[in-house]
Formats: structure tokens, C-alpha cells, sequence
């Protein structure tokens, strides 16, 4: 059966809260998919009725492991399509999510084969972001924020969360990209800004910034 649009972003946007630790509530889909909270009450008692999820007032959603083979292969074919419209079309980081939130409902499979073969089958997006494999094998992710990160030691720049462009435009400008290498050399306390060192340049970043930077030792590349 194939399930409509807005169904497989209710379940791709489940997903995403789960992984990172967060409870699907009611009202943190609602503010991810920027709906009110009365139409996510009425659409996870639909997904609830299709057996993709499983859903109780007042506790959120948990998917079943059919509502997650779906939403793994949403994300699959988004984060490919990111990679896609980077490395072949010119795109810049910033502007792929969004083009590819309109075509990932779309692809063939065999499209996606093709893809993933022409990229030489990656597992990770211009972001950072794992791509899930053919098979649903969700590759690891960077999890440590950099504002959580230990001082004076080496780390790498895993992931940095895409949903906002004008931060990815200004992480670009200071430098602060997948696979770059950084050290963090002051705190300010009370939540104050954070130092960095990266190659020769030493540039300041605020807390609220730095919780969408997740970093990776070098050793787990």
C-alpha cells in the first residue's frame, strides 16, 4: 500500500526524534512539522490504526517496526538526494534539505539505486547525517555536542544539524564543516560563548550555535 506524503513525513519525523533521544510527543511533531497539535492527534491515531506506530494519550509515538522500515527508507532517499544535489548538481549545503523534502517522496527505487551507485554507495550526507543503508542498517552518528565537549582536546566536526540555512551559511563563512578538525579552548561560563581553534584562525561561537554541532574524535572516522 502506498502511503500518502504527509503520512511517511509524520513517520520520517518520529524517526528523527527517537534517534535523537527525544519523545515523539504530540507537540514536538507538531512544532517539527509546523501543524497544530489537533491534526497530529488525528493523524498518529491513523498511523496508530495502520499499525505503523504505537500511540497512547499523553505518552507520544513509538513506531512499529513496519512504520520504521518506512520512515528509514524516506530518509534514505532524502539523504541521498542532499548528497545528489551537492556533489553532482552544485547545490551548496544549505539549499539541498529543502530540495529535497519536495523529491523524496517521489524517487524510484531504481532511482535511488542509481544514486547511491553513482555516489559510490556513501553513508553519510553533506551534514553528517548517517544514511540509512538498503537494507534499514542505520550507520553510527556523531551524538556529542560541542558545548558538551571536553577543553584542549581534538576533536572532528561529525554532524551539524540542517534544518536552519542561514546557520549552515554562517557555519560555512567560520569554517566549521564535516571532517574539519577543531579544539575548544575556552568555556564562558553561564552559557556564555565557546572558543575554538581551528587550523591557525581562533573563532568564537555562541552556546545556542553550538548545540547544533556534533563532534567525533578523529580516531572514529
Amino acid at each position: 500500500m502506498r502511503l500518502s506524503q504527509a503520512l511517511e513525513d509524520y513517520l520520517k519525523v518520529i524517526y528523527v526524534l527517537e534517534a535523537d533521544g527525544e519523545k515523539a510527543t504530540t507537540t514536538a511533531i507538531a512544532q517539527a512539522l509546523e501543524v497544530s497539535n489537533a491534526s497530529v492527534t488525528n493523524m498518529l491515531k491513523k498511523l496508530a490504526r495502520m499499525n505503523l506506530i504505537v500511540h497512547e494519550s499523553y505518552k507520544g509515538a513509538e513506531l512499529s517496526l513496519a512504520g520504521k522500515k518506512v520512515a528509514l527508507e524516506i530518509l534514505r532517499h532524502h539523504r541521498l538526494l542532499e548528497l545528489y544535489l551537492k556533489e553532482v548538481m552544485g547545490y551548496s549545503w544549505d539549499e539541498v534539505h529543502e530540495e529535497a523534502e519536495k523529491l523524496e517522496h517521489h524517487i524510484s527505487e531504481q532511482f535511488e539505486d542509481r544514486i547511491a551507485e553513482l555516489l559510490n554507495h556513501p553513508t553519510y550526507d553533506p551534514h553528517g547525517d548517517p544514511i540509512p543503508t538498503k537494507d534499514g542498517i542505520m550507520p553510527e552518528k556523531a551524538t556529542l555536542a560541542l558545548n558538551d565537549a571536553e577543553l584542549n582536546t581534538l576533536y572532528m566536526v561529525g554532524r551539524v544539524r540542517d534544518q536552519n540555512p542561514e546557520l549552515l551559511r554562517y557555519l560555512e563563512q567560520q569554517g566549521v564543516l564535516p571532517g574539519v578538525e577543531l579544539t575548544i579552548i575556552e568555556k564562558a561560563p553561564f552559557d556564555g560563548p565557546i572558543r575554538l581553534e581551528i587550523g591557525k584562525e581562533i573563532i568564537c561561537l555562541g552556546f545556542t550555535i553550538t548545540q547544533n554541532i556534533f563532534l567525533i574524535l578523529p580516531s572514529q572516522q
